[in-house]
């Protein structure tokens, strides 16, 4: 069995493709498009309502029949209710972010789902491995919302070596060349986020679409660095403002205050000047809005070309 294979079989799914769970970005009609079109889908948990992810989940079941999943965030306030509504709801895959979900494994693989916790580091993969997780997603610096210091090319390979279970490589993948890469470096597949937001089905304001779809190699920017969780988006009056003050003597609590309603503005509103457009590196290889379904076999048939020497 080839490595892809495994993680197919895995997920349920007919390619070995994960869609990135974007915060107030991911809902259920993004998921069940990418679904439907023969990847995992990802619901976010990120606005932290227990009755609105349980009414997400419904919804999207009734837009697919294929598997999907949550994105959950460890650090909600109210963790705990989130985590047993995915239960409850007994979606196919949890994905997880911002810490171990080491307690909520149990309950989660007790209702037969699939836990893929997002790492950043060797250490924490082997350390989701101890914990039961079923695959581990490695993140690197490339990709946009939260990053952490590795670049995806350096931290693939050290995952790979470090753990047996299957590695998901994320950040900086756009295209069949990025999916390629990414299993040359060990991977069994991929995690794509920034390309979905050009995806007919997300939902996301207009605004935010132009924007990604002006910007070139530079266009991003990576902020909050001093608080201890750097956040990477496209160059904006706000993001300029943000970075800016992060070298002044504004208290962290000023700091932190001055991003509060910042992606709202962003996903929401289109507001330039005052959104946090959350994009990736890649964001330059953007450049139409097309149907999830059509991303998905784009990057499926450069991938198989280029692994098969066809390219």
């Amino acid at each position: 069995m080839q490595r892809t294979d495994i993680l197919c079989e895995l997920l349920g799914t007919r390619y070995p493709l994960m869609q990135g769970g974007m915060a107030h970005i991911s809902d259920a009609r993004l998921a069940a498009a990418v679904s439907n079109g023969g990847g995992l889908g990802i619901i976010s948990a990120a606005a932290g309502d227990p009755e609105k992810l349980a009414a997400e989940i419904d919804l999207a079941r009734t837009l697919t029949d294929k598997p999907f999943g949550v994105n959950i965030m460890l650090r909600s306030s109210n963790i705990a209710a989130l985590a047993a509504v995915i239960a409850e709801k007994k979606v196919a895959v949890v994905t997880t972010g911002a810490g171990s979900p080491a307690e909520f494994i149990p309950m989660w693989k007790n209702a037969g789902i699939k836990v893929i916790p997002v790492i950043s580091t060797a250490a924490m993969a082997q350390l989701m491995e101890k914990s039961g997780a079923d695959a581990v997603v490695a993140e690197g610096t490339e990709s946009g919302g939260h990053v952490g210091e590795m670049t995806t090319m350096a931290l693939i390979p050290q995952v790979c070596d470090a753990v047996k279970i299957p590695v998901i490589a994320a950040g900086g993948i756009a295209d069949g060349r990025g999916f390629a890469a990414s299993v040359m470096l060990g991977a069994c597949g991929v995690q794509i986020g920034t390309r979905f937001l050009a995806a007919e089905e997300c939902s996301i304001h207009p605004e935010y679409k132009a924007r990604l779809l002006k910007a070139k190699d530079t266009s991003t920017v990576v902020t909050g660095r001093r608080l201890g969780h750097p956040v990477r988006s496209l160059k904006t009056p706000f993001s300029r403002a943000y970075a800016k003050a992060e070298y002044t003597d504004i208290s962290d609590e000023e700091l932190e205050a001055m991003a509060v309603g910042s992606l709202r503005a962003a996903v929401v509103d289109g507001d330039g000047k005052k959104g946090c457009f959350l994009a990736g590196q890649i964001s330059g290889l953007v450049t139409k809005e097309q149907p999830a379904a059509e991303i998905i076999s784009e990057i499926m048939q450069q991938a198989e070309a280029l692994l098969n020497g066809k390219a």
